[in-house]
């Protein structure tokens, strides 16, 4: 691609109108180059393969990254009674293309193309034009790590269920395209949000419950004896779930379409190979290998397993085996906050409350918050914002030590890392096939594309 092409590119996608694509959005699976079966509409592309180009792919990559930083725009104190009102409870300042819980930004992504599988790393935002193409083109070599050689997929070609899902196996991941998929560290702002909860007014905090457990208290005796937490508002694990931090991945892979559909590319957000085949269950290693190579942990089985969890046998105890991290090359790509990355669920609660508010921590950055805040106003908030108690933070710890010494994992009541199970292909449309089979198959920025982008006439 050239200077002038890239240029135009770029300027055609900012000229784009958001409520028009947003309008005119629609799924196009079938990728430049791709046959279709389906009897008599079958149909069979004369045209070549079109990998997208590195810039194309890099504005893909750069609508999962960090755009800039938010903005902490609360409360200090409760209007009426004037207390304090916990005014910190995000886990980073950094910005996405999407919201988050508590900006937790628990969501890496992962890229498939013809060169290789890649884990994305989330790159700080910078300074100048995010849409300079050299800086698109730097910013995405830096984010990719090199995992495999080729796609990943499955051994032999066999695209079998459970693997693959039914006709999705025919346009999934094909020579061409590139797909982009979502996994969410749910353990970090499990423990953050656990917090965030426990700073509710005295008599508003609620008793945490196991529902797995016979709806027993989930570690907080002492905290309801002494009346910390309100014995008549009860919350169970189940309910709290996953603290809402999976909707990330949702929105992001989401703005990821509406980015290449404003390009001009085909987009299809669609199941492919399951998460627990990808990821590297020990379920599934024997028939599919390591995959990813995950780090997975198979909680101890204990009898009460058969009543808490349904798992009748220690032979079955890999029924609740659970996704903690991701490590290449001695790196920690993904890391749980949870055993077997800390010795105890006591120091991975003190590490999350170290990342916010330690000597390296968030809360120490002033440097981050004077480009947040006008004048001083960023040393104002750092001053006056309230932070986590240590009572509230005590009781977190039991309740996180009582999940993980009860049912051997952390969380225990959803993955510590969530994978959705959803990818985002990207390609250049098979034109041809959508003139000849659909009346509004194609925008008008999918028919200008390959001008705009790539010089065509």
């Amino acid at each position: 691609m050239t200077t002038t092409e890239a240029t135009r590119g770029l300027d055609t996608l900012k000229a784009r109108s958001l409520i028009e694509t947003i309008w005119k959005r629609r799924t196009h699976r079938v990728s430049r180059g791709s046959d279709v079966a389906a009897g008599e509409m079958t149909y069979k592309s004369p045209h070549p393969r079109a990998p997208l180009t590195p810039l194309e792919e890099a504005l893909l990559i750069a609508a999962t990254g960090c755009t800039g930083l938010s903005m902490p725009d609360r409360p200090f104190y409760d209007a009426t009674s004037g207390a304090p009102i916990m005014a910190k409870p995000n886990v980073n300042m950094v910005g996405r293309t999407a919201g988050s819980p508590d900006n937790a930004q628990g969501t890496s992504f992962f890229l498939i193309n013809d060169s290789g599988t890649y884990f994305l790393r989330k790159l700080p935002p910078v300074d100048g034009d995010p849409f300079d193409p050299a800086l698109l083109l730097q910013r995405a070599e830096m984010a990719k790590v090199k995992l495999l050689d080729g796609r990943i997929d499955v051994p032999g070609g066999k695209r079998d269920f459970p693997a693959y899902l039914d006709s999705n196996r025919f346009l999934s991941n094909l020579p061409g395209t590139t797909l982009l998929f979502p996994v969410v560290d749910l353990s970090h702002q499990y423990i953050n949000g656990m917090m965030y909860l426990l700073t509710q007014p005295a008599g508003a905090r609620p008793t945490i419950v196991d529902d797995r457990n016979f709806y027993r208290l989930a570690g907080v005796k002492k905290w309801v004896d002494n009346g910390f937490l309100n014995k008549d508002i009860k919350l169970p694990l189940g309910t709290i779930w996953s603290m809402r931090t999976q909707i990330e991945a949702d929105l992001l892979i989401q703005n990821v379409f509406l980015v290449a559909e404003a390009m001009g590319l085909g987009a299809w957000i669609h199941g492919s190979i399951s998460p627990p085949v990808l990821m590297g269950d020990p379920k599934f290693i024997k028939q599919y290998g390591p995959m990813l190579g995950f780090d997975f942990v198979i909680p101890k089985w204990k009898l009460a397993d058969l009543l808490r969890w349904q798992v009748p046998l220690p032979k079955y105890a890999n029924l609740r085996s659970n996704a903690v991290g991701l490590r290449h090359k001695g790196e920690h790509l993904i890391k749980g906050s949870c055993p077997p990355y800390y010795d105890s669920m006591a120091e991975a609660v003190a590490a999350v409350v170290a990342t916010k508010f330690g000597p390296d921590g968030i809360y120490s950055d002033t440097a981050t918050f004077d480009k947040i805040y006008q004048g001083t106003y960023g040393e104002t908030y750092l001053k006056e914002a309230s932070v986590y108690s240590p009572d509230v933070i005590a009781c977190t710890r039991d309740i996180c030590t009582y999940i993980y010494e009860t049912h051997g994992r952390f969380p225990a009541h959803v993955e510590t890392i969530h994978a959705p199970g959803i990818w985002l292909q990207a390609h250049h449309v098979e034109q041809d096939y959508y003139d000849t089979f659909f009346q509004h198959g194609l925008t008008q920025a999918h028919r200008d594309h390959d001008h705009a982008w790539h010089g065509a006439p």
